[in-house]
């Protein structure tokens, strides 16, 4: 079948495949998140996430290769396991867990992480150590999220934001968990039939913006001043977290 012809869902999901290549380079982190939503506007969720996933892993392709030095491995020694546990049971799950639930829960979570961390003068505080039960917990939410409700970054965050990592290696580090998590997503996401010929084809129109707007993403994180990324990032978390409040409560 042909792609979708509709102008308005390319309104929408031009600028949506952009921000969240640009998150996925490392610059915004959990902005990545807008993607589906802003391209619900046109077309139904289900349908923007399966056009969705394939831009999404040649982001990782891109990201992979870019970050293929820079990363923390104690990190995704921690992350990985639990983040593929937490796929799994997204998938068991998905037909009885309401994404409504999961949105409204992980954004009044991610809201508070963000408050404590402007108000409870957290980030005047030391990097915190690696806690292995902390982020097997937080990588199987994010897996769990991420499958559901397409809200994993926010999860990941909740863990590797407080280690305070350099710009470059905590982009580096959830470019290769998330890298890892949506390859794990494609046979589950074919078993439910989210792929098919036009979501497919409407894919690959928005495939050229994914390398570019990726690498963009990159060179900022690259260049960026650690301070100011960390605001951006909880400044993105932030409006992230009143999105899903948002998004929540709407479908309740």
């Amino acid at each position: 079948m042909l792609p979708i012809s509709d102008p308005l869902f390319y309104l929408c999901a031009i600028p949506a495949v952009f921000v969240v290549g640009m998150a996925k380079g490392g610059f915004g982190g959990g902005l990545a998140l807008i993607g589906v939503p802003l391209m619900s506007l046109a077309i139904s969720p289900v349908q923007a996430a399966g056009i969705l996933l394939p831009i999404l892993l040649v982001m990782d392709v891109v990201g992979l290769i870019s970050y293929r030095a820079t990363y923390c491995r104690r990190t995704l020694l921690i992350m990985i396991p639990a983040g593929l546990l937490g796929t799994v049971i997204g998938y068991f799950t998905a037909a009885y867990v309401s994404d409504s639930y999961i949105r409204l829960v992980t954004g009044v979570i991610a809201l508070v992480f963000v408050l404590d961390y402007w108000f409870g003068k957290r980030a005047s505080k030391p990097p915190k150590p690696h806690n292995m039960v902390l982020g097997g917990i937080w990588g199987t939410i994010s897996g769990v999220t991420s499958f559901i409700a397409h809200a994993g970054g926010v999860p990941f965050q909740m863990y590797a934001l407080p280690l305070r990592l350099a710009p470059p290696v905590l982009a580096g580090t959830a470019v290769i968990f998330f890298a890892t998590v949506n390859f794990s997503k494609i046979l589950p996401y074919f078993m439910l039939g989210q792929f098919d010929s036009t979501n497919i084809s409407t894919s690959l129109m928005l495939l050229p913006l994914a390398p570019l707007a990726t690498l963009a993403g990159i060179k900022i994180v690259r260049h960026i001043d650690k301070d100011l990324f960390y605001k951006i990032t909880y400044a993105g978390l932030f409006i992230i977290a009143i999105k899903l409040m948002w998004d929540g409560v709407s479908a309740i």
